[in-house]
C-alpha cells in the first residue's frame, strides 16, 4: 500500500470530521481548543445555536457534562483565554524557570 502524501497517517481517538457534516460542530463543541467565535466563523451557528444542535443530539446526562465542561473551561471563550493567560503570565516571573 503506497502513502498517498508526505505526511504520516496518525491514529487519533476522535478523528476530526468533514466540516460539511453536522457531526463537525459537535466535534468541535466538544474539543477544547476550538472556541466557539472559531465555530460560528467557519460554520455560521452562534453559541446559542451550538448549545442547541448539542441539546438535541446528544444525552441529557452527556449534555450536563458538556454544560458544566464548557461552563469551567474558559478556553471555549476567547475573551475568557486570554484574560486568564493573561493572570498566568503575571504570576509567572521569567526567574522561576530559569
Amino acid at each position: 500500500m503506497k502513502k498517498k502524501g508526505h505526511r504520516p497517517i496518525t491514529k487519533v481517538k476522535n478523528p476530526e470530521p468533514n466540516l460539511e457534516s453536522p457531526d463537525w460542530v459537535i466535534w468541535a463543541a466538544w474539543a477544547d481548543r476550538i472556541t466557539f467565535e472559531e465555530i460560528k466563523k467557519k460554520t455560521g451557528y452562534s453559541e446559542s445555536a451550538v448549545i442547541k444542535i448539542m441539546r438535541r443530539s446528544l444525552k441529557p446526562s452527556s449534555f450536563r457534562l458538556w454544560r458544566k465542561r464548557v461552563h469551567e473551561k474558559s478556553i471555549k471563550h476567547r475573551k475568557k483565554f486570554e484574560y486568564s493567560r493573561k493572570q498566568l503570565s503575571s504570576k509567572l516571573k521569567k526567574s522561576d524557570y530559569l
